[in-house]
Order: structure tokens, then C-alpha cells, then sequence
């Protein structure tokens, strides 16, 4: 991403977005008032954050397999945990909101495509411990540091699914019913971000909600967003620059939402 085009779709972003007064859906207006502007605190946010902090000044080193936008092959490097946390994990805002989305739907499935160091994945178990939180992985020694932070929380839960995205996402959809809740960080380019969106599709159902991360981070994103907002499923949106989330609500009218968070 470079800094001054990023910065451009962020002013754009502003000038589009707009606040609860401009929203005239009762969904996305109860969402936007009560879920994703909500300002209280829960203690799961403590628990969370005081791992990061952990994680931030962690000194071990990891031999990272990278399978994501930079690397086509899986180049493999060392890099200090402190680097990865600093680098590849959602920032409290966003993993908090989160959380406040996964409870307040309640989902009973969630697929997590991007596990990292399991900072964001832990706020997504966090918020629903009864669910079956599937989160993928594809360097086994991030899997492992993942792994290890996630029983310090006590989240005996979640199921990490190690392996290329490109093979462990279909599989792990063929014993899968439905899929209630995804959040999509897997993968940085558009190819690969419709195909796993694509996938995941087929088990989603008209109270599915898909996060989209990093909806504006290159041209590449940009493009996947404004394709999954004009898929016949996809009903409604909600662009909040750093996030995209995304509904199929039959019931209700097909709109795209650019609100400021």
C-alpha cells in the first residue's frame, strides 16, 4: 500500500461516509448504534490486550512460512514475535468490534482465515466461547506460538487448520453445515480473496455475516470489495474503511452502507 494513495481513499472515505442520522435501515441503524459504535467495555478487551502487550515485547524468534499477498511460494524468513505482533494483528478497535459483532450475532460456526499469532482470533473466541471457531494457518510455527497464546486464555475451543489456504479452506468446508460467521484475512490479492469468498458461500445462509479486512489496502482489495458488494447474494453492506462487512438479508433491501467508525 502506498502511503499516498492510502491516504487518498481515506479522505474519500470521509467524505462519503456518513453517521447514524443518514442511516434509514433499521438493521444497520440498530447495528451502527448498538454494536459497532458501542463504547463499553468488557472484560474479555483486558485479557486480550494484556497478550499483545506480552506478545509486543517478545524477543523469540519464528521460522515463518509466508503463503500470503507477498510471497507466491511460501518464502520462508525468521522474524521476532514482537514484529509479527506489531505487524499483523488487527489493532484493539477492530478486533473489539469484533467481538461485539460475533456477540451480538451468536454464531455456532466461525471460520477465522488468517490466524497469525492468534491475537484477533482470541477475540473472536472470546465473544461466543460455545462456537465451533475454526481459524486457518498456514506456517505451522506461527500455528504453534498461535496455539500456545490461545490456551493462555483458556480458549480450549478453537481448532487451528494448518496448510495453505488454497487446500485447508475447502476442506474444512466439506464437514461444515453451515457457516455462520467468517472474518477474510487471509490472503492480500483479489484472485485468491474471491475464490475463498466464493467458497465459503457455498454454506453461508441469509444470517451469514463476512467480514473483509483490509478492503482499501491496494488496488487489488479495492476491486474484490466493490465485486462482493455487486454479488447477486450479497444484499447488504458496510463499509468502514479498514473493515467491510457483509450481509444476505433477503428481508431486507439491497443497500451499501459507507458509515464512520
Amino acid at each position: 500500500m502506498l502511503p499516498f494513495r492510502f491516504a487518498t481513499e481515506y479522505l474519500l472515505y470521509r467524505l462519503r461516509a456518513f453517521k447514524l442520522h443518514g442511516v434509514h435501515s433499521p438493521f444497520v441503524f440498530d447495528l451502527y448504534h448498538n454494536v459497532i459504535c458501542h463504547d463499553g467495555h468488557f472484560e474479555a478487551y483486558d485479557r486480550v490486550e494484556t497478550l499483545r502487550e506480552k506478545l509486543l515485547q517478545s524477543q523469540q524468534q519464528l521460522q515463518v512460512t509466508d503463503f500470503g499477498a507477498g510471497s507466491k511460494s511460501g518464502l520462508k524468513k525468521v522474524r521476532k514475535v514482537k514484529d509479527i505482533a506489531r505487524t499483523s494483528a488487527k489493532p484493539a478497535k477492530y478486533g473489539q468490534l469484533l467481538y461485539r459483532l460475533v456477540n451480538h450475532f451468536q454464531p455456532k460456526t466461525i471460520f477465522d482465515l488468517g490466524t497469525s499469532l492468534g491475537i484477533t482470533t482470541s477475540y473472536l473466541a472470546e465473544a461466543r466461547k460455545l462456537a465451533s471457531l475454526y481459524t486457518f494457518e498456514g506456517c505451522p510455527a506461527i500455528a504453534q506460538a498461535a496455539k500456545e497464546n490461545l490456551q493462555l486464555l483458556g480458549l480450549q475451543q478453537v481448532q487451528i487448520v494448518v496448510g495453505n489456504l488454497d487446500k485447508t479452506l475447502e476442506k474444512q468446508l466439506t464437514h461444515t453445515n453451515l457457516l455462520d460467521f467468517a472474518f477474510f484475512d487471509g490472503n492480500h490479492r483479489y484472485e485468491p480473496t474471491m475464490r475463498y469468498f466464493g467458497a465459503c458461500l457455498q454454506k453461508h445462509h441469509e444470517l451469514s455475516v463476512f467480514v473483509m479486512d483490509d478492503i482499501y489496502w491496494s488496488k487489488e482489495m479495492k476491486r474484490a470489495w466493490q465485486d462482493i458488494k455487486k454479488h447477486p447474494q450479497v444484499h447488504q453492506t458496510v463499509d468502514l474503511f479498514f473493515i467491510g462487512l457483509v450481509f444476505f438479508r433477503k428481508t431486507q433491501p439491497k443497500e451499501h452502507f459507507t458509515l464512520r467508525f
